[in-house]
């Protein structure tokens, strides 16, 4: 009973954070997804993306077509392989992923302030690193 309701209430706080952090783009969880790829991973050819996440190359040529649209990303010459492109963050995608950090930060720090009391913040906070343990289990 106890696994069931923590992992109810991690998936709604997850998908929360994720309709506060994509604010008005209007961008589909795919071309969300690529994009934090592109951050953890760095630059990498349409490809190695589609492998990475288990999609058809066909499907990401139209999300990075995407990306591409709304300045999101850049496309070069694969410094290895000339026939190639990599792609990577462009200027305007990093400064939207530090947006939409912000924003779900500031969306959580407002309703930890306003929702809980500062005893149940330090309940939270000490449960912090017996979640961390699990995690990393």
């Amino acid at each position: 009973m106890a696994a069931r309701e923590l992992r109810a209430v991690f998936s709604r706080l997850r998908r929360t954070l994720k309709e506060k952090g994509q604010g008005a783009t209007g961008l589909t969880p795919s071309q969300t997804a690529v994009l934090n790829r592109l951050i953890t991973d760095g630059p990498a050819s349409a490809s190695a993306l589609a492998a990475a996440e288990r999609v058809r190359p066909q499907s990401m040529a139209a999300t990075l077509a995407a990306l591409e649209a709304h300045g999101l990303i850049a496309r070069r010459p694969d410094p290895e392989d000339g026939r190639r492109q990599v792609v990577d963050l462009s200027v305007t995608g990093l400064e939207w992923i530090a947006d939409s950090r912000r924003a779900r930060e500031e969306w959580l720090a407002q309703a930890l302030q306003q929702e809980l009391t500062e005893a149940e913040r330090a309940t939270v906070l000490a449960a912090l690193p017996l979640l961390d343990r699990l995690n990393r289990r």
